[in-house]
């Protein structure tokens, strides 16, 4: 039984043992295994289909360099979707709800983006970083003000994340908690509040898929600056 609204955000042990790993990678095992027939069944086709969908809106806008980051992005698409939506059952627990969690795939992946273009183009890099045509005393300071916006990238990635699924998880708890306190007392605006729960629900859902989209096509955005 939670002692709190906020206890439902505390990674699970048992025996001791952190569970958050076993919870990172269950949602891999809810994917239909390849197999070696002709035609597939309805699951992979459907999953085929989204993987295709999926790849192609990221891909489109990255120029024939980038596409090797195809598996990377589509593998980490999937897990942030399966892992968000799975989360949404009641008695789970979410894994990106953890900022520890979101900043440990967003720091990785967007200075891999930044070696990437220091790497292939520093100098278009390094552009980024002083708009052409800035007037001489003002170099200084954008210079900075660019560099911060640049460092601090990773870290809005993780609090988006983090932001948008705890607030949705702590909305529907509490709808879900005056639904079941109003049911003896007030039965029909208990009604009501079922229904926004409903409609909270379904607007989470929605959230979920959102979110994993926005945090893995800003990655690719990054991207797309450094190749």
């Amino acid at each position: 039984m939670n002692l709190s609204f906020f206890d439902q955000f505390t990674s699970p042990y048992l025996l001791g043992i952190p569970l958050i790993l076993l919870s990172v990678l269950f949602p891999t095992l809810l994917f239909p295994s390849p197999n070696n027939r002709w035609i597939p069944n309805r699951l992979s086709t459907l999953q085929l289909w989204a993987l295709n969908l999926i790849t192609k809106q990221l891909m489109i806008q990255l120029n024939k360099t980038a596409h090797k980051w195809a598996l990377i992005l589509t593998s980490l698409m999937m897990l942030l979707i399966t892992t968000n939506l799975l989360g949404l059952l009641p008695y789970t627990f979410t894994p990106t709800t953890q900022l520890s969690m979101n900043l440990a795939l967003a720091f990785p992946l967007w200075l891999a983006t930044l070696l990437t273009g220091l790497r292939n183009q520093p100098s278009t890099s390094l552009g980024h970083l002083l708009p052409e045509g800035t007037p001489t005393p003002l170099i200084p300071a954008l210079i900075l003000i660019e560099t911060t916006s640049l460092l601090i990238r990773p870290l809005a990635l993780g609090v988006r994340l983090t932001a948008n699924l705890t607030a949705g998880h702590l909305l529907i708890q509490l709808i879900s908690t005056a639904t079941v306190t109003l049911l003896p007392i007030l039965p029909t605006v208990s009604i009501l509040t079922m229904l926004i729960l409903f409609l909270l629900t379904i607007l989470e859902v929605a959230v979920a898929m959102i979110q994993a989209y926005v945090f893995v096509l800003l990655l690719s955005l990054y991207l797309q600056e450094n190749t």
